[in-house]
């Protein structure tokens, strides 16, 4: 992308002299580096525009603003009000006025996928998007150049700033779409124009914002409708959840269904739980029956491994091509696995919890040898699913875990429905706030234990972990 592509974006002309390249979008100065085009946001706390000379310091070529920067930037005037000649040069670093970011930045992202004649495969559901992003992208890039959403650049603001990244010779761009309220997805998928959707399931997480998990089923719905009719179209639909096996009921585009029924177009059975060495199962399309070993942790990883291949199926790749993306070891996100100095095992799986990825883990520290300790924090956002969903959790560890340790108010849901299901009570301990925790998992951990650290991003369960790598 030039700088051109910017102010055409913007404005409509293509000035000859802004040949300069962009190499892609940032939202904070210190990521900013040479190309770069920095974007003034205004945050709870911060206001990007006091940052813009941080960001050229660091490299930035050009930054988007919406108020004046003062005396010291070369300005471009894009504002309606006070557009200026476009073809008079302005050397970089320069700001670009403008009258809304975070709306010229998704301009200028929907102006560049449409220049670009890449493929987009979108991702999206309530658990297991990350990963499944980072395995197809696996899978297609063993015949395709890939673009991915780095890390969980998947809103409004990240998706675009990946778009940014996109250059001629990128065949495929798989990019997860995040969810909050009705119309986000559709937002998204009107820059990112994607031909293949893949639906990973519809959980209770952000009911407290979306409001039902109905209504979250609606706002997933949302990639499936926008996709093109067949033959061009796929939609990828988990055939194991209800809610997501009904949106082949919304959508014009090919409906290709996966999961453990074999009335599913690929479906997985003998699924085998290797512990931390992975899954084993056996794989199921058309007259073809695969045994395969995937990296992937706990037995709910298989789905991610469907969706995966399903969607190296759906893009022509062989089946050489999308076993070599399965066995990739780059795909394992979010639970890690660290040694304390006593030697007991952490399974540090503290990025964010739902009842569903709560369930999830419990059912990997199930698998393991050892003690089994579950330390679970609250789950936030579940708005009315708040007492259901914790209590879910808390039958399933009665059923797993020695020892459950809960933190917080509403993890004390879990611990009630852990006791009525049969967890003695002496086996139950409920904390208030981390320190607690950290104190007590001190005091008892043993070099045979293995501990599960899991809560919502907001209770900041990962300084547990971090606490005890440097317990000594």
């Amino acid at each position: 992308m030039k700088i051109a592509d910017v102010i055409e974006a913007l404005s409509g002309t293509h000035p000859d002299w802004a040949s300069a390249e962009v190499t892609g979008g940032v939202i904070d100065s210190r990521q900013a580096y040479p190309g770069a085009m920095f974007v003034a946001l205004r945050g709870e706390n911060f206001d990007g525009h006091d940052f813009i000379q941080a960001a050229f310091m660091n490299g930035a070529c050009l930054a988007l603003a919406q108020r004046d920067p003062g005396a010291d930037f070369k300005v471009i005037d894009l504002r309606e009000e006070n557009a200026g000649d476009l073809n008079q040069a302005v050397q970089t670093p320069f700001c670009l006025l403008v009258n809304d970011n975070l709306a010229s930045l998704q301009k200028i992202a929907g102006f560049w996928r449409g220049k670009m004649p890449v493929k987009v495969v979108g991702i999206t559901g309530s658990v297991g998007k990350s990963t499944t992003k980072e395995l197809a992208a696996e899978v297609l890039s063993q015949r395709y150049k890939t673009l991915k959403n780095p890390g969980n650049l998947n809103n409004e603001i990240g998706l675009p700033l990946t778009l940014l990244s996109l250059r001629e010779d990128h065949q495929r761009a798989v990019l997860e779409m995040g969810f909050y309220v009705a119309g986000e997805i559709k937002l998204l998928c009107d820059l990112a124009h994607p031909e293949v959707g893949v639906i990973t399931n519809v959980g209770m997480v952000h009911a407290e914002r979306a409001g039902s998990q109905e209504e979250i089923a609606h706002g997933k719905a949302e990639l499936v409708q926008a996709l093109p009719a067949a033959p061009r179209g796929t939609a990828i639909l988990n055939f194991d959840d209800p809610w997501v096996r009904q949106m082949a009921e919304l959508t014009s585009a090919r409906v290709f269904f996966y999961g453990l029924d074999p009335q599913a177009d690929l479906w997985a059975d003998n699924i085998e739980g290797l512990g931390l060495d992975g899954i084993r199962f056996r794989l199921h399309f058309r007259n073809e029956i695969l045994h395969l070993r995937a990296p992937l942790i706990g037995r709910h990883s298989v789905h991610t491994v469907l969706r995966a291949t399903a969607v190296g199926l759906v893009e022509g790749l062989t089946w050489q091509e999308i076993v070599a993306g399965l066995r990739s070891e780059e795909a394992q996100l979010r639970l890690a696995t660290v040694r304390a100095p006593n030697s007991a095992l952490i399974l540090d799986d503290s990025y964010n919890a739902s009842p569903e990825s709560n369930l999830a883990a419990l059912n990997l520290l199930g698998e393991l040898q050892g003690r089994k300790i579950a330390v679970l924090g609250d789950m936030l956002e579940l708005g009315q699913y708040e007492k259901r969903g914790h209590a879910m959790v808390g039958v399933r560890a009665a059923e797993v875990v020695d020892q459950l340790i809960t933190v917080g108010e509403k993890a004390r849901l879990i611990a009630a429905a852990a006791r009525s299901a049969g967890l003695p009570a002496q086996s139950i301990i409920e904390l208030d706030d981390i320190s607690q925790a950290i104190e007590k998992l001190k005091d008892c951990l043993t070099p045979d234990d293995v501990v599960l650290i899991k809560g919502s991003h907001g209770m900041h369960m990962e300084r547990i972990v971090t606490a005890l790598e440097a317990w000594s």
